[in-house]
């Protein structure tokens, strides 16, 4: 669908399977709740898409009506496409080039009301993390942040090393906390620790 935003695109992907699911379409009010936007944001969204010819509607409640069959792969209709970039340490910090090795897909109910062009995910090796239930081998789903709140799993450069860890700043220092007693918790200076995502979410896959 050319000519369309992400955030476009996701609108109108919500729109269809509300419409499928309840048999009547959204109101402007639901459409917001969903991705956690204004109202206003809503109007001006729907007006692009219908000036595009994707869909029409009317002054009144439930009016969107969609144009068109649309074309579906295993990329849309609520499943994303993330970019997974590497695997990163869970236990001691490991080295790690951001390079892309393929794409996580997730449901994206699970990045409801997310930029989704600030999301990406990390395969976790190690098991230092295990007692907040993120294991060897999972995908955490992280959202591209250099910020965080206290007690936030965050992605970190430590150094010259990322790891994925609680992260607890207090008097000048930076706390990278494991959750697994087998490891220590690791204290930084603030100049030597760089936020580089907090963690949303976790993808497993299982051995048949």
């Amino acid at each position: 669908m050319r000519g369309l935003t992400d955030k476009q695109r996701g609108m109108l992907d919500f729109i269809e399977k509300f419409s499928n699911s309840e048999s009547m379409s959204p109101t402007v009010y639901e459409i917001a709740d969903y991705f956690r936007i204004k109202t206003s944001t809503v109007f001006a969204h729907l007006s692009s898409l219908q000036k595009k010819g994707f869909i029409s509607r009317s002054s009144k409640a439930r009016s969107i009506t969609l144009f068109g069959k649309r074309k579906h792969t295993r990329h849309t209709s609520f499943v994303l496409a993330i970019p997974l970039l590497g695997r990163i340490s869970a236990g001691l910090p490991l080295n790690s080039a951001e390079m892309k090795e393929g794409e996580v897909y997730c449901d994206s109910s699970m990045l409801k009301g997310e930029d989704t062009s600030k999301i990406y995910a990390l395969r976790i090796n190690g098991d230092s993390m295990k007692d907040l239930g993120i294991l060897d081998g999972d995908c955490v789903i992280v959202r591209h942040c250099t910020t965080a709140r206290t007690g936030d799993i965050v992605v970190a450069l430590a150094g010259d090393e990322t790891t994925v860890k609680s992260y607890y700043p207090k008097k000048g220092k930076i706390t990278l906390k494991p959750a697994n007693p087998k490891y220590k918790t690791q204290v930084y200076g603030p100049d030597d620790v760089q936020i580089q995502g907090k963690v949303i979410g976790l993808q497993r896959s299982f051995a048949s």
